[in-house]
């Protein structure tokens, strides 16, 4: 039963009573597994694409960024800090003093070869009297790292990771968000000189980000000659969702109201949906490098654009043809070997369907937002995969898949998810307009059957949260979806604070 205060969180939340009701549903009755047909290889459903034929794509791309269109990167920047340190606040917490783990022994081994050394050092001294070298000599673990990650040190801990120093170099100390700034000045500057960055960020970082950028701006375009234009957004507190104990019921706070939480990157689709561009690049905060390792990047960047624009061209071409009503069956059969071929669209009814069918088909199938995604080669890190998935409408397509996705107490979906080849990096392309320039409502395109539900814990109570589908996995299920493979080196995540030693951030 709500209350009146339920209802006014509802209304403040911009959530309706309905909307809760199949929250709650959802919990009950949980999300049905996908049906998965099989893994994309470079065998089937990833393209490999070498030598000559990868510079014909960034010319393409180079081309395209001279004609007046919009170009945007869109950053997902909301992750806290605290989970890259979260071995070092166990550690901070642990009933021994000296580094015991293999992670607390390569931290302070490797202190000195962190950006934000100088930092710290500066900062223990001014605080204890004594620099870094000091004080580990000395035994006292414990008093750098509090340092490192509480508010009356440098306070890491608390910082959004998107603004913690990544890499130093010549020209000092560059946090993740400046790399992003650097990067994109090397491939996705337009016909005007500007670079366009759309950040996602938390409420209460928004301040800091802001400030960030205001105090750093007029230094990174004296150094990128690009002029850059900022914009930020958070996740509308209408995506929030419902959380509930073991038993499906609603969990409350201490004051008795209802406990919402964020709903995941899913909810991210309407920050996309609100930009106003031609083509936009997805990619995560931390997976950055410092320049003298960015001609990698910025290669296969631009040849996933090109793939993208060329992509597009064609399918603005026979969806012109359709509305001209003047093609051939040649042209009609054509149109069907691109969708199979070069968008990797299956239908097994198509040989069933009458011509206005087949047509109505076609069209339907051709005007739907475009991603190129570049895909990497598995070695063992954590994300979702490329498969071929069947669709509500019978037809099969490729996905971007999680585990939770797929059903594995099912030997063969377990099987295949084993069996496949390549992983999400987070390394998409996008075009976000019908041929005739008008934007995409992208809510339309989302599968609401994809979410999944996560097991939590907050101070000490078990929860179940309910995640909406993912920004790249259900939240674009219904896109035309085209993998390339690009190579391990163009990504570098940075999950724990030790990911920063390796050789990629040095």
């Amino acid at each position: 039963m709500l209350t009146s205060e339920d209802r006014r969180l509802l209304a403040e939340k911009n959530i309706t009573e309905s909307q809760l009701n199949r929250q709650l549903k959802r919990f009950a009755e949980g999300f049905p597994y996908l049906e998965v047909k099989a893994s994309a290889s470079v065998e089937k459903g990833i393209r490999v694409i070498t030598g000559e034929e990868q510079m014909h794509y960034v010319r393409i791309w180079d081309d395209y960024r001279l004609q007046q269109k919009r170009i945007v990167r869109f950053v997902p920047a909301s992750g806290a800090a605290s989970r890259m340190f979260k071995d070092l606040f166990a550690f901070l917490a642990a009933p021994y003093d000296a580094p015991s783990t293999e992670f607390e022994r390569t931290f302070f081994e490797g202190i000195a070869d962190f950006a934000f050394f100088d930092a710290l050092n500066r900062r223990l001294c001014e605080r204890e009297g004594k620099d870094i070298r000091a004080l580990i000599a000395e035994g006292k673990y414990r008093t750098v790292a509090a340092c490192l990650l509480e508010k009356d040190g440098l306070g890491y801990g608390t910082l959004p990771k998107g603004l913690l120093p990544f890499h130093s170099g010549a020209d000092g100390v560059r946090t993740a968000l400046e790399e992003h700034f650097s990067e994109g000045a090397l491939y996705a500057r337009d016909h005007a000189g500007e670079v366009h960055l759309h950040l996602t960020v938390s409420p209460e970082h928004r301040p800091l980000f802001e400030q960030f950028v205001r105090e750093k701006l007029p230094r990174l375009e004296q150094t990128s000659g690009a002029r850059y234009v900022v914009a930020f957004s958070v996740q509308s507190p209408s995506t929030d969702t419902i959380a509930v104990d073991a038993d499906n019921n609603p969990l409350r706070d201490a004051l008795g109201a209802l406990e919402f939480r964020p709903g995941g990157h899913g909810a991210l689709i309407g920050n996309l949906n609100s930009i106003d561009a031609d083509v936009v690049f997805i990619k995560n905060i931390d997976n950055v490098v410092p320049d003298h390792l960015k001609s990698a990047t910025v290669h296969f960047k631009k040849m996933l654009a090109g793939v993208l624009v060329d992509l597009h061209r064609r399918i603005s071409d026979y969806v012109r043809l359709i509305n001209r009503g003047d093609y051939t069956q040649a042209q009609v059969q054509e149109m069907i070997y691109f969708l199979q071929d070069a968008l990797c669209v299956k239908n097994p009814e198509t040989k069933l369907l009458e011509d206005a069918e087949l047509i109505l088909y076609i069209k339907r199938k051709l005007l739907r937002p475009l991603r190129v995604c570049g895909m990497v080669r598995n070695s063992g890190e954590p994300g979702g995969g490329p498969f071929f998935a069947v669709n509500p409408d019978g037809t099969v397509s490729l996905q971007i898949l999680e585990s939770s996705q797929i059903d594995m107490r099912d030997p063969a979906g377990k099987a295949l998810f084993e069996q496949e080849t390549h992983f999400n990096p987070v390394d998409i392309v996008c075009a976000l307009k019908d041929p005739d320039g008008n934007k995409y409502h992208l809510p339309d395109f989302v599968d609401n059957n994809t979410g999944f539900i996560a097991h939590k814990s907050k101070n000490g109570r078990e929860l179940k949260a309910l995640e909406l589908p993912g920004l790249w996995n259900g939240a674009m299920s219904d896109w035309n979806t085209v993998f390339v493979e690009v190579p391990g080196e163009t990504f570098n995540p940075v999950k724990t604070v030790n990911d920063l030693l390796r050789p990629e951030h040095q």
